[in-house]
């Protein structure tokens, strides 16, 4: 009897999930009901998927308003008719367009008006399709108004939004925050009625007991309706199913394809290689997935046709289907890489392809699907409301002020601290917290569909300019969606930049370099050897310290070492204790034998027995716990965290115990082995994964190798990494550059490199705008270098505080003359006016001025410097009020081992963590007075008696202490150091070191 009801994806007004409506419809016996959100479908899949646990028969419709202001309920006879809803609700999201009074003629879908709108449009006749809603509070106006002799067309629209008064109030908070007003200024306009809740059928009955017609209108209404998704284990894949339009055409395509592909990759091919390709196409045949390794080749080659470096990785680089495509550059033969990880029987889902491609090329690629393919959007995903986020926003609707808001941010309060308001912000974050906020775009996955995508559910148009569904990964995988991810990444921007910038700076060595010759990579000492010493500054996913202290420990200097390390490094194999077991057994093949369980060690030999990919979680529910590959299958996706909460990741847990049970082992074993499985699976790598990241390190290392300087620059222009930029400026100067600050005459928006000098972009320049530094670039590069301040102020229009960043950077130090002196010539050259832009017809005359004899120390360029940039380049320890008592640095801490050492360090970066105790303790990268780094860690009480403040440079004392071959300082003491006053605000007196006129 209900056609009309609301969960929390009518946002910001909706107070419950679709679930919890379906055991409100159970508790009032309501045995067939309408999902109807406000301009969104996102709960219709999974509502649809459950219903059928409660007893419910699900029907789906859309509420379609704008914004609270009701115009009509759409209700959907079948799919064909969910579709048409889709597609009228999505043009609108689309265009941002009104939704109209009147409903257009739906084929398959029914039109409900509310009564009040019926009457407010003085809307009088109505097709066959169309019905006037009643509710309860409409009964008592219904048999005064001419709608009560329209008996055929009226139906019983009795809305669902609330269950109680909480859910009422939690709606009225959605309210005020939607509008961004205080709640005592929210108008009832903008409120759903408090009314609109379900009652049992029977009370419904009885309420419209006076009027039987509409009770069997309604029945009959919600009787015609039927609406199915294919949720069972056996779907298929709702996938574009072929790809050349036919699945024999496509099967011939993909073993062309495959044997084209076989003397690119192998030298030699043998008989594994054969058996293993035959293998996996007749499963790949068998299980349907031909059309989707097809698509995936087709936007492979479309990239490597337009230039594009990319990177695949994902489960399919377990594959050598996908190996032979180029979609992966990972030999599984190699490896050994699992094929069960990849695919097997048990498995609906195709594999899983992780399509990685510059930051700057992405956007590119996905125009390019869009336009390939027929029925494309974008995944959506869900934004909730998080703690912090819920006491911000409630703060604000109740009216708290900020330093009120500020405190309960902190979390440092107990309730009876807190005034009546403040806990009403807490109790009621608590009833937010989780639901979702508003509709966004999954990080790279793609629906490339069968059907038309709004078959599933509505689209809506977000600021990247293309559709995305209203629903998220995990539900289109129930109902046989599954993404290509397409994802933007700047290690590959590294690499396709640093190539360019070698193009025009040892163009000679250019033509000799082969990126993908990964098998030559893997054999260069030199390349090796900087993995062995962690010489990875700027390289991709090994440049961390993290990482460049495993690598250490490790001692890696092979290509399979550092894809053991790329998993090692992961959250939770480090958790779990196994990271440090691992090291131990690398370095002590003896302590293998003794400490691994035998069947662990059969299992996983070439890690000791230690589980450090995911595969391991499939082998060891396999192997050990007796479970068949589909069963292992659920734990490991169980374990993604997608899946944790569902039911069936229980029983096989359960499963995993019981047989272990069976098999005589000890429980103690049984519950080791467990927890080692648990707590990492969630963040392991495929050895896929981890292979295809481990070519990308390969190649960034061997660009660092040969070309650093080129490398360090394309590092800078992309971003970075896991330093600031100014640690990347100071490894290029520790390879052999030559940095220069931003100059008029070389500097480009980005970094720019001459033979071994690096000239700094004006992008630095935090407040000089993009179109100035574009009006210099293009000038100079029409009409040649500028040759004065006068030639430059002829030549570009700019305004006085753009022109006087440039001038306090010294980008004008070509023309010989101080920059005091040239500011002085600007402020008298510029008038305050504006300028015109338009070029000048004849040059103009420049009035000379008499001019004092000024001068510029380094200290202020260092301070001008920190302003303009945020670093200096020179070495921070010049700008120490007292300078260094001593010179130690990272080359000292060998004879220090064991004993206490005094040293001074610029922080690099810390990273704050937590003992299992819950104490703040700190790790933290530092460079010493020459340029080296060294590590330090502040134990929870050193932590809590020394914390970090930002920036700058802190003196230690502390204990040197070694691990695996990894020296680091234990801190006793930790003091900051101060910086010398800034010169250019203090009595130039303190400043000594005075530069020339010409500088």
């Amino acid at each position: 009897m209900y056609l009309n009801c609301h969960t929390y994806y009518s946002l910001r007004f909706g107070t419950f999930s679709e679930v919890e409506l379906l055991q409100l419809a159970q508790q009032n016996h309501v045995s067939q009901l309408v999902l109807t959100d406000i301009n969104n479908t996102s709960a219709g899949l999974n509502f649809v998927r459950k219903a059928t646990d409660f007893g419910v028969k699900p029907i789906l419709g859309i509420d379609f308003r704008n914004g609270v202001q009701p115009c009509f309920i759409g209700v959907a006879r079948n799919n064909e008719g969910y579709l048409e809803l889709n597609d009228f609700l999505s043009q609108h999201l689309h265009d941002k367009s009104k939704i109209p009074n009147r409903a257009p003629t739906f084929k398959n879908a029914f039109v409900v008006y509310p009564f009040e709108q019926v009457l407010l449009n003085e809307l009088s006749h109505f097709q066959d399709h169309e019905y006037i809603g009643i509710s309860i509070k409409d009964l008592r106006r219904l048999p005064f108004s001419k709608l009560a002799t329209l008996k055929d067309k009226l139906v019983v629209q009795q809305p669902v939004t609330f269950r109680n008064k909480q859910d009422f109030n939690a709606h009225r908070l959605l309210r005020a925050i939607d509008n961004n007003l205080l709640l005592s200024k929210l108008s009832k306009e903008e409120e759903a009625d408090e009314e609109e809740k379900m009652y049992p059928v029977q009370n419904l009955a009885a309420a419209f007991s006076e009027f039987p017609h509409i009770l069997e209108n309604t029945e009959k209404l919600l009787n015609t309706c039927s609406i199915h998704f294919d949720f069972s284990k056996d779907r298929k894949p709702q996938n574009l199913k072929t790809y050349l339009g036919s699945v024999e055409e496509d099967e011939r395509l993909l073993e062309k394809l495959c044997i084209e592909g076989l003397p690119y990759r192998y030298e030699e091919v043998n008989d594994s290689i054969k058996n293993r390709l035959n293998k996996e196409l007749e499963l790949i045949k068998k299980m349907g997935f031909v059309s989707y390794f097809l698509i995936n080749w087709d936007i492979v080659s479309k990239a490597r046709q337009r230039g594009f470096f990319y990177v695949g990785r994902g489960s399919g680089a377990n594959s050598i289907v996908a190996y032979l495509l180029r979609i992966t550059d990972v030999d599984p033969m190699e490896l050994d890489l699992y094929f069960e990880r990849f695919i097997n029987l048990y498995r609906t889902n195709p594999p899983d392809f992780d399509i990685d491609f510059s930051w700057r090329d992405r956007p590119a690629m996905t125009k390019y699907i869009f336009e390939r393919f027929d029925h494309v959007a974008l995944l959506g995903t869900y934004v909730t409301f998080k703690e912090r986020g819920v006491i911000r926003e409630l703060g604000k609707v109740f009216g708290l002020p900020p330093q009120d808001i500020d405190f309960l941010l902190t979390g440092r309060y107990t309730l009876e601290q807190l005034d009546h308001v403040s806990r009403l912000v807490i109790k009621y974050g608590g009833l937010l917290k989780g639901k979702p906020n508003y509709l966004s775009i999954h990080a790279g996955g793609i629906l490339i569909s069968d059907k038309p995508l709004h078959w599933f559910s509505a689209t809506h148009l977000p600021p990247k300019g293309f559709p995305t569904t209203q629903y998220d990964m995990v539900i289109a995988e129930d109902v046989g969606l599954y993404k290509f991810d397409i994802l933007g990444q700047r290690g590959l921007g590294k690499i396709k930049e640093a190539l360019e910038i070698v193009a025009y700076n040892q163009s000679e060595k250019y033509e000799g370099i082969d990126i993908h010759d990964i098998k030559g990579f893997k054999k260069d000492a030199v390349i090796n050897n900087l993995i062995k010493t962690a010489q990875c500054m700027g390289c991709f996913y090994v440049e961390s310290p993290a990482m460049r202290m495993l690598l250490k420990k490790l001692q890696v200097d092979t290509y399979l070492g550092l894809v053991a390390a790329s998993s090692i490094i992961r959250p939770g194999v480090a958790k779990s204790g196994m990271m440090r077991e691992y090291i131990l057994r690398h370095r002590n093949k003896g302590r293998t034998e003794e400490k691994a369980h035998p069947v662990m060690l059969e299992i996983m030999p070439d890690t000791y027995g230690v589980m450090v990919y995911q595969e391991d979680v499939i082998k060891m529910a396999h192997h050990f716990a007796g479970l068949d590959l589909g069963e292992a299958d659920v734990l490991r996706r169980g374990m993604s965290g997608k899946f944790r909460s569902r039911e069936e990741f229980q029983k096989v847990q359960d499963k995993f115990i019981s047989n272990c049970r069976k098999k005589g082992y000890a429980e103690s074993l049984i519950s080791e082995i467990w927890n080692q499985v648990a707590s990492f699976a969630g963040y392991a790598f495929a050895k896929g994964h981890s292979a295809s990241y481990a070519v990308e390190s390969y190649q960034s290392l061997f660009l660092r190798a040969y070309y650093p300087l080129e490398y360090m620059v394309a590092v800078l222009n992309n971003g970075g990494g896991f330093y600031r930029s100014e640690f990347y400026i100071h490894d290029a100067r520790m390879m052999g550059a030559t940095i220069h600050p931003p100059c008029a005459n070389k500097s480009m928006a980005a970094n720019h490199i001459y033979g071994t000098h690096i000239y700094l972009g004006m992008m630095y320049l935090r407040d000089l705008e993009h179109r100035v530094m574009e009006r210099i670039v293009k000038e100079r590069m029409l009409h040649g270098n500028f040759t004065s301040l006068e030639d430059f102020l002829d030549r570009v229009f700019i305004r006085m505080e753009q022109l006087s960043i440039l001038i306090r950077i010294d980008a004008f130090r070509f023309t010989g003359i101080n920059k005091h002196e040239l500011l002085w010539k600007a402020h008298l050259m510029l008038s305050k006016n504006d300028r015109s832009e338009h070029p000048k017809l004849f040059p103009p005359r420049h009035q000379k001025f008499q001019m004092p004899q000024l001068n510029t120390t380094d200290l202020e360029t260092a301070f001008e410097q920190l302003e303009l940039l945020g670093f200096c380049l020179c070495s921070p320890f010049e700008l120490l009020e007292e300078p260094p008592k001593n010179t130690n640095g990272q080359k000292d801490l060998q004879q220090y081992l064991n004993k206490h050492i005094d040293i001074y360090g610029y922080l690099v970066t810390v990273k704050n963590t937590s003992t299992h105790h819950g104490k703040r303790m700190y790790f933290a990268t530092l460079m010493d007075q020459h340029g080296e780094v060294f590590d330090t860690v502040l134990f929870p009480p050193m932590a809590a008696k020394y914390p970090f403040r930002g920036k700058g440079i802190y003196r230690f004392y502390g204990k040197v202490v070694e691990e695996f071959g990894f020296l680091s300082i234990e801190v006793i003491k930790m003091k900051k150091e101060n910086y010398i006053q800034d010169p250019r605000y203090a009595d130039m007196r303190t400043s000594k070191k005075l530069l020339g006129s010409n500088k």
